[in-house]
């Protein structure tokens, strides 16, 4: 793991070379679109994809935060948005990866698969800190909801986000901060 931290801006949709760029422990802040999706919102989006029909947002180069958003205040786009625990998400993301998605956001380890999903396809997981998730709505600009309004909170949104910070968890070389950064502070 790299001994000093560096900031790097995103611009989603990403690239390969976006995203190859990236090392565990980075600082990354987000500025344009991504989109939300949790466990209700990926077991639909996978009978769409396994049906052959049209999905809500073009998968190639995205970033899909697992957020479920809490209604906004008055003059605010969106409430509290803290990041959901990523492994739910497990069974669905290497084929995501396959389909184009080039990162994901959430709090938690991810399985030894998607890890190699990731080094396979090229793709990044960031973690959001969780517990705070008014201070991360208050990095959303606008938000709009694009597919199974019908499931509320798990409804897949289209965010426009602004510096929306978070930290590279595994790069696209299968290195897992989980478990680098526990080997390397444990108390022996």
């Amino acid at each position: 793991m790299s001994t000093s931290v560096r900031t790097v801006k995103l611009k989603p949709p990403l690239t390969d070379s976006d995203v190859s760029q990236l090392q565990i422990g980075d600082k990354v802040l987000i500025d344009g679109m991504i989109y939300t999706a949790r466990d209700a919102a990926h077991k639909r989006l996978f009978e769409l994809i396994d049906a052959n029909k049209d999905l809500p947002f073009q998968l190639k180069g995205q970033v899909i935060y697992y957020v479920g958003p809490t209604p906004p205040r008055p003059g605010r786009p969106i409430g509290a948005a803290g990041p959901t625990t990523s492994y739910r998400m497990d069974v669905y993301t290497p084929r995501l990866l396959e389909l184009g998605v080039k990162a994901t956001v959430g709090k938690g380890p991810r399985s030894p698969q998607v890890i190699e999903a990731m080094k396979k396809f090229k793709g990044v997981y960031l973690v959001a800190i969780g517990g705070t998730g008014a201070l991360l709505g208050r990095q959303v600009i606008k938000s709009e909801t694009i597919a199974f309004e019908d499931l509320g909170t798990e409804a897949i949104r289209r965010l426009t986000v602004q510096a929306f910070p978070a930290i590279v968890a595994n790069d696209i070389k299968g290195r897992d901060i989980f478990t680098e950064a526990v080997a390397k502070y444990v108390l022996r």
